[in-house]
């Protein structure tokens, strides 16, 4: 019995490392065939007939470390000026600027084979997937931003067969740009297919959007149509995306490509929230309440869509409208959104774009920048403030410090408070007020390394006149290093207001709803 029982077990062992055995094999036959089915995987096991090249803001010393270049306003850099046939394969910049919206001010665009009209014309923030000229990060397959926003990187393959030439315009009347880094890395081939298409991306926008369809894309040639950027900044309490995705291929009147609902359209359900994924996701997502920005992204990598002629791409502007009271009026209401869009495609041959971009004061809704000379201030205790034209630090060294902000308004109204407030390594906690109440949760400033932040402070109804913003210590952050001086430091930059009611569209359904 005991004889029969050992042989039982030593055939379940060798069934079980059969079983092993033959997973391990078959995984790493499915591991081979997904390395061998992704191409930028593929290009590493079999020779390459290109010469690999790069364009950069590189010190041409190789001693020297100054390795960016500066753009006055209005004034346009020259990334590059390529001789093809080639492949433009990566795309990397960041960016140092007193401009808090120049993700907005700074435009990309790109001209192939000499071509006096731009094939790319486009926002820089809006191109690398995040609009309203906001600073967050996300990862998706072609196109990605770190370090809170401020690095870009871009990977959608850029073919050309006689020249290339990308340039970079400052189109702000105020603000310099102090230093552009960039990597422009690309291929220098022998040959390239005669059949080869080129890449294009256009940026169109309506501030507040108009009756009828939002146009993405209208073009005309033989293409692939490759990715949405979708941004919306709320004029109305609500959800805007009850609209569906229509694409009219080649002419069509009725549209081939039929969607349910803006959120389904960029691979999300039952309204938004902020998430990233290779091919589609939400970059940027601040809610349902008027002066909120969002944007999304769907990239038709996987699953392009090809025209022969024409291609028009359009999407609805419906979804719910609430009054103050929460009081919903309406499920399926055209919305007076702030809506602008970034469309990406391929076609032979390249389109040059003729419509220019609206300039960069109207591409940004009408925020009231106040720097530091422009308030008035007050720290208990007053040792440890030290201040320039365009930032505060605050250094007091006890953690229940308490410093003011005082700002004027010329006109009542309902203002969104932004501010750019410095997290640091010697951060600590503070509760914001706004005219002796609190104004929000409590903060904790403390990260690692010191970066100045976006906070958005909500809604608030303001008379006008003079408004004091205060922030009172609440001591250390549960995150301080031991090591860290216990500075408890605050730091500020840009206080950034938006008065809802100088954007177009503001309430303009809610009150014809409401009549």
């Amino acid at each position: 019995m005991i004889t029969n029982i050992l042989k039982r077990e030593n055939r379940y062992c060798s069934m079980i490392k059969i079983f092993i055995f033959t997973f391990f094999v078959f995984s790493g036959h499915l591991s081979a065939q997904r390395l061998y089915s992704d191409p930028s995987f593929n290009s590493l096991i079999f020779p390459q007939n290109f010469t690999a090249q790069r364009e950069s803001s590189a010190n041409k010393d190789l001693h020297k470390n100054g390795d960016a270049v500066p753009i006055e306003p209005g004034a346009t850099i020259v990334l590059g000026e390529l001789q093809g046939p080639g492949i433009i394969t990566h795309i990397w910049a960041t960016v140092s600027s007193l401009d808090p919206f120049y993700g907005r001010s700074l435009v990309l665009r790109m001209y192939w084979d000499g071509s006096e009209k731009p094939s790319v014309e486009t926002p820089i923030g809006d191109f690398f997937g995040v609009g309203h000229g906001a600073q967050v990060s996300f990862e998706s397959n072609p196109v990605s931003t770190s370090s809170y926003g401020r690095a870009h990187n871009c990977f959608w393959k850029m073919p050309f067969k006689k020249s290339a030439k990308i340039t970079v315009t400052n189109e702000s009347s105020k603000y310099r740009t102090e230093s552009f880094y960039y990597y422009l890395d690309w291929q220098k081939h022998e040959t390239l297919p005669e059949s080869i298409l080129y890449f294009h991306a256009n940026y169109h926008q309506q501030f507040p959007a108009k009756p009828g369809d939002y146009t993405i894309l209208e073009t005309a040639g033989n293409g692939l149509y490759a990715g949405t950027i979708y941004s919306v900044q709320n004029m109305e309490l609500g959800w805007f995306g009850e609209g569906d995705d229509r694409f009219y291929i080649d002419g069509e009147e009725y549209p081939s490509l039929r969607g349910t609902g803006t959120e389904d359209y960029f691979g999300d359900a039952w309204g938004f929230r902020q998430f990233d994924r290779p091919f589609y996701g939400v970059s940027l997502w601040e809610g349902y309440f008027p002066g909120d920005r969002n944007t999304a992204y769907r990239w038709h990598i996987p699953d392009p869509v090809p025209f022969k002629n024409s291609i028009k791409v359009s999407i609805e502007h419906r979804g719910s409208i609430f009054n103050d009271l929460g009081v919903q009026l309406g499920s399926f209401i055209e919305r007076p959104d702030w809506i602008s869009s970034v469309a990406i495609w391929y076609q032979s041959p390249p389109a040059g774009f003729t419509e220019p971009i609206p300039p960069a004061d109207q591409r940004i809704a009408p925020y009231q920048v106040f720097t530091i000379k422009d308030l008035e201030i007050r720290a208990k205790p007053s040792t440890g403030l030290t201040t320039s034209d365009i930032s505060l630090d605050y250094s007091p060294g006890k953690g229940d410090a308490s410093i003011e902000l005082d700002f004027k308004i010329p006109e009542a109204g309902r203002y969104q408070i932004n501010a750019f407030l410095t997290h640091s390594v010697f951060g600590s906690k503070y509760q914001p007020f706004l005219d002796d109440q609190p104004l929000g949760p409590e903060l904790d400033l403390c990260i690692s390394g010191h970066e100045p932040l976006w906070i958005n402070f909500d809604l608030n109804v303001l008379a006008a006149g003079t408004h004091t913003i205060r922030f009172d210590g609440r001591g250390a952050s549960p995150d301080m290093r031991s090591m860290a001086v216990p500075a408890y430091y605050f730091g500020m930059g840009y206080l950034v207001l938006l008065r809802l009611e100088d954007m177009a569209g503001y309430h303009e359904e809610l009150n014809k709803l409401s009549k």
